[in-house]
């Protein structure tokens, strides 16, 4: 049973602990030991069990379907935390109904929000964030994908890839210069953001990507793919802006799901080692075994603490300024630090477990699978030292 006193801590309030309470219960009841036969369908299924316990509602707003007046970062990380927790497909699920429908609750018209978030919320609609390119990942500024305006349409041409619910996705949030500021050399300026529902013309899913750790991802072509001007998220040019406004937000929950997996870990590690007979003695009377699952439990703790301040101070922030608060370096502490632990807490779990730690299905194998990603996508660990080091070199 994973720890839960860290819910007594002040950054919660008291909406937060009915919230993790009935996440538990419902996942113990819909998630635990659940398999898995095709992935495309078992996303689906996924996504409609989530709507019908009403979680999806977290990642919109309520005005459009959602179940919080404003999207809440301590909300998004308990959901993603506990989900990871029991079955990391469905972690993945919830947070790209958040992610790849972001950038729509910050800057899409009334008639955009109201045409897709709560679909949604409802799971009628499978979203997705439509941003990296073979050439720009953790360099977003870089991409190439362009949007050529044509009268009352956009023109977009290129391709993205990594796309996370590409194939599967009802619509995508794509990212593509369209020359504002500078023309096509501009940086991070000069580029846009567009609702792509999945079926429009010229927009291609070229190839499935297959990963350790399933998940549903493509590379995305766009070939003369028409968009209405209507179908722009903000102004021309702020595209950027609302990706880095999108990722952001989210971007705390990566932490949050890494944690999950790491609690996860911890609970194996335990139930292993408290059982496994070795010399005459289990496994967890020797001080070696203790000594691990003590770095474990600390290194729990020291995520928690950062991921839960950074989700804390986006939310206080936000209730004092509609804008929020600026928490970039916080953030990029949070998502470098749980992420590089739970990799460590994990691995330590696969060799308690000894040989039976790399068998496939065991759940520390899944983990080992499962974890690994999460220290790439959203800005790699490297990525976040150079953020936290700019962030404390502007300061200074």
């Amino acid at each position: 049973m994973a720890d839960k006193t860290y819910l007594d801590w002040p950054f919660f309030e008291d909406s937060h602990r009915a919230l993790a309470r009935g996440l538990d219960d419902w996942a113990a009841t819909h998630l635990a030991g659940r398999t898995h036969d095709e992935l495309d369908s078992a996303c689906r299924a996924l996504v409609a069990d989530l709507a019908g316990g009403g979680w999806l509602g977290y990642c919109v707003p309520a005005a459009y379907g959602g179940r919080l007046k404003n999207i809440d970062s301590r909300s998004l990380c308990i959901l993603r935390e506990t989900l990871a927790r029991y079955e990391g497909l469905a972690d993945f699920c919830f947070a790209m109904q958040g992610l790849g429908s972001g950038a729509i609750s910050i800057a899409g018209s009334e008639e955009l929000k109201r045409r897709y978030l709560p679909k949604v919320a409802a799971g009628e609609a499978i979203a997705a964030f439509a941003i990296s390119e073979p050439d720009a990942g953790s360099d977003a500024a870089a991409m190439t994908t362009s949007a050529r305006l044509e009268g009352s349409h956009y023109v977009l041409d290129g391709e993205k890839t990594w796309i996370s619910n590409g194939g599967i996705a009802d619509f995508y949030c794509v990212f593509a210069r369209s020359g504002e500021e500078g023309g096509e050399k501009s940086g991070a300026k000069g580029i846009s953001a567009f609702v792509v529902d999945a079926d429009t013309p010229g927009l291609e899913v070229a190839k499935r990507i297959d990963v350790i750790a399933p998940h549903p991802l493509a590379t995305i072509l766009f070939n003369g793919c028409r968009v209405s001007a209507s179908q722009r998220l903000g102004e021309p040019g702020a595209g950027f802006k609302i990706a880095m406004q999108t990722l952001d937000i989210f971007r705390a929950s990566v932490a949050a799901a890494a944690l999950g997996f790491a609690r996860r870990a911890l609970d194996e590690a335990l139930a292993r080692s408290t059982t496994r007979k070795m010399f005459g003695r289990t496994l967890a009377d020797f001080q070696l075994t203790q000594a691990a699952l003590a770095d474990m439990a600390t290194g729990i703790d020291t995520s928690a603490l950062l991921t839960y301040r950074a989700a804390w101070l986006r939310d206080e922030g936000l209730r004092k300024d509609k804008r929020g608060a600026r928490t970039t370096s916080e953030t990029a502490m949070a998502k470098m630090v749980a992420t590089e632990t739970a990799q460590q807490i994990i691995d330590r779990a696969v060799q308690i477990f000894g040989g039976l730690g790399v068998v496939s299905g065991q759940p520390v194998e899944k983990l080992y699978r499962e974890i690994r990603a999460l220290r790439i996508y959203e800005g790699a660990t490297e990525v976040q030292k150079l953020i936290i080091a700019r962030e404390i070199l502007h300061r200074h």
